[in-house]
């Protein structure tokens, strides 16, 4: 759907450069991300339930009886770490943002579907992980938050749309390859999580150590004329 209150760049409106599009401010799309990435943080909570705690008849049977939630608060707070941790990332990226065009308003609104089906997967994880789809659904879950993530950010800090600002060259090169590695690290994680279940997300741990060897190993290694190789 095209709306036509849709502003122009300055060099649209002017007629000037062979790429018009529309570009727009991120004041609403950082409010709505912000908002949903709340909600689905929230939500995640609604997964550790007291039903199923019996009738405690000493100290010692409720503790028996609180230690069986254990792996649904543990799934919970995986989750939400994760979540934190792709937020947190969103707030990085748009500290450079200043504008966003229709295609990178698509891309976030993809990833946030993904992101708002985090407690449900995560409730599929905790009541089904014996079997090998229910332990794969929510890796495979973050998986697709980070695709449309890291998508977005390529798409933002391409040197012919000229998205990103005040960032310099290395520092979005950088980003970049952070970006491919958490990509890289959440499908290890999907192929982990089919034989050991949720302990697959250490896999993160090692995030700035497998970054720094991509970088150091020269990935996406920027050419004179701003595009990677």
């Amino acid at each position: 759907m095209s709306s036509s209150l849709e502003p122009e760049p300055p060099d649209a409106q002017a007629g000037a450069g062979p790429h018009r599009r529309t570009v727009l401010s991120t004041r609403r799309l950082e409010s709505y991300t912000d908002g949903v990435f709340a909600i689905a943080a929230t939500l995640l909570v609604l997964n550790v339930s007291v039903d199923g705690i019996g009738v405690a008849r000493s100290d010692t049977d409720f503790v028996h009886q609180i230690g069986d939630l254990a792996p649904s608060v543990l799934n919970m707070v995986v989750s939400f770490l994760l979540l934190s941790l792709l937020w947190v990332i969103h707030v990085r990226q748009f500290e450079f943002i200043p504008r966003v065009d229709s295609t990178i308003v698509w891309l976030n609104n993809f990833r946030l579907l993904w992101v708002v089906l985090v407690p449900f997967t995560t409730s599929l994880n905790d009541e089904f992980g014996r079997f090998l789809l229910g332990r794969t659904l929510l890796p495979l879950n973050f998986l697709l938050i980070l695709l449309f993530s890291t998508w977005q950010w390529f798409h933002a800090s391409s040197p012919r749309r000229r998205l990103v600002q005040g960032a310099s060259d290395a520092a979005i090169h950088n980003a970049r390859v952070n970006s491919v590695s958490a990509l890289g690290e959440a499908f290890g994680v999907v192929l982990l999580a089919t034989l050991v279940g949720s302990p697959a997300f250490l896999l993160f741990v090692l995030d700035p150590l497998i970054s720094l060897l991509l970088r150091r190993a020269g990935v996406l290694r920027p050419t004179p004329d701003g595009a990677v190789a």
